[in-house]
């Protein structure tokens, strides 16, 4: 059953709180998982957190603080001493615990890593700092089970019991030589159907996937979903096997990915939350709101250049606002379908049958909506059929133009290596409502001949 916080929960621990009864806190929060813990503590203030944090052992916190809202992470962290961090991290695995002291200040880092008991986990923290945090580097585990491939089954069961101890979950047996260099995989289930006395190299599998130390956290992901991965290791530039990423890394990738590129399409610049203040949401949407506006300053522009048609045919402009949404809605589309073909890696074809494609289904689009739009307007709207006609062939065209432009745009940021998702958020929908604009009154223009 999936855990709910009451009021009544609160109100019991802000009591306990307040009557220093540590005992009852235990026994309260020792059985709730610890995304359910940092989830009540996220409705609490700073000290409140802060005391059930240090009540608690630190084997519980230490998965807490990974779940904690940034802020409130944060100031718990600044309210702990280096020593009493370096505890937590002790318990943590060595990705996780790089997260964190990525976070802090370079002063309080230092002492941190001083303050850490188990010198070999504070060198493969140390070695894990090293990496940028959106490579394979920056989110693998340095955690794994490793074997020589000159041992054979029984040696490889010993130092397996001994390896395991220091993991929480293992997801595959990887192959070395005497030079670390990763040369394959060991299944679970060979090593228990043979011979105690068969070396290892007569069973491993020699082809496996594996990414390098600076392959890009995105790529990581798409690699491991594309063959159903619960793990990859990963290598240096030598091939050396240095450290694995597992699948709960690469969710947080996915979501990452997927928070920013759906922000960029609503017209977000920067990674912001909903908690964040009001100056830090201003910068991040006030650009895109700009451009909006330039946008619609060109768009009076525009109409301004057919200004005569608007004493002798003023009919026309009750279907501007029509026509720029379909623009921007086909644009729209044309192009979510483009950015998510190139983030999931799935485009095929040539660029030019792929715009082909984008003509041929806005022209059977375009066709039905304009028999729709061409009997609203006469049947219900009494408009004359010059007007009608011109209509319907300007929305033709302006859903044929703007899928094109829709379809190309992602591809040519995506070329020059932005982000494509830019061109489904307000950039796209701000162009193609000029380019609609442009073309209807131009239609006009030519048949009308104002």
């Amino acid at each position: 059953m999936e855990f709910k916080i009451s009021k009544e929960l609160v109100q019991e621990l802000e009591l306990l709180i307040q009557t220093k009864n540590d005992q009852q806190l235990e026994v309260l929060l020792n059985d709730m998982h610890h995304a359910d813990i940092a989830e009540v503590l996220d409705e609490l203030d700073f000290d409140e957190a802060t005391y059930i944090f240090k009540v608690l052992d630190s084997d519980k916190t230490a998965e807490i603080l990974l779940e904690l809202e940034d802020d409130l992470r944060e100031n718990i962290l600044k309210r702990l001493s280096p020593k009493e961090i370096a505890e937590e991290l002790d318990e943590l695995e060595t990705n996780d615990a790089a997260d964190i002291i990525a976070e802090l200040s370079q002063d309080i880092k230092a002492e941190v890593i001083s303050e850490l008991q188990d010198v070999e986990h504070a060198k493969d923290i140390v070695d894990l700092l090293r990496y940028a945090e959106d490579t394979a580097g920056g989110i693998m585990h340095k955690e794994l089970v490793k074997v020589n491939e000159n041992w054979n089954v029984l040696t490889c069961i010993k130092e397996m019991r001994i390896q395991a101890e220091n993991i929480s979950r293992v997801h595959s047996i990887y192959v070395v030589d005497d030079e670390d260099r990763l040369k394959g995989r060991l299944s679970l289930k060979d090593l228990l159907t043979t011979s105690s006395r068969t070396p290892i190299n007569d069973v491993y599998i020699r082809k496996l996937n594996y990414v390098n130390i600076d392959t890009e956290d995105v790529e990581v992901a798409r690699i491991m979903q594309k063959y159903d991965l619960e793990a990859i290791p990963v290598v240096d530039e030598l091939g050396r096997l240095v450290g694995r990423i597992t699948i709960d890394d690469i969710v947080d990738v996915i979501k990452d990915e997927a928070d920013e590129d759906y922000q960029l399409a609503a017209g977000i610049s920067q990674d912001v939350e909903a908690d964040d203040s009001i100056l830090e949401h201003t910068k991040a949407r006030l650009p895109w709101l700009v451009l909006a506006l330039l946008g619609g300053f060109i768009s009076v522009k525009v109409l301004g250049l057919f200004e005569g048609a608007m004493i002798e045919h003023g009919k026309l402009f009750f279907f501007t606002p029509l026509i720029a949404a379909m623009a921007g809605n086909v644009g729209v589309q044309s192009s979510a379908i483009i950015v998510q073909g190139l983030a999931n890696n799935t485009l095929s074809g040539s660029l030019f049958n792929r715009l082909i494609k984008e003509v041929s289904l806005s022209l059977l689009n375009g066709l039905i909506l304009a028999t729709i739009l061409f009997a609203g307007s006469h049947f219900l709207l009494d408009v004359e059929i010059i007007i009608g006609v011109i209509v319907t062939v300007a929305l033709i065209s302006v859903i044929i133009i703007a899928s094109l432009i829709g379809t190309f745009i992602p591809l040519l940021l995506d070329k020059f290596g932005i982000d494509p998702a830019l061109a489904t958020g307000p950039f796209i929908t701000t162009s193609n409502d000029i380019c609609g604009i442009l073309i209807y009154f131009s239609i006009a223009k030519m048949i009308l001949g104002f």
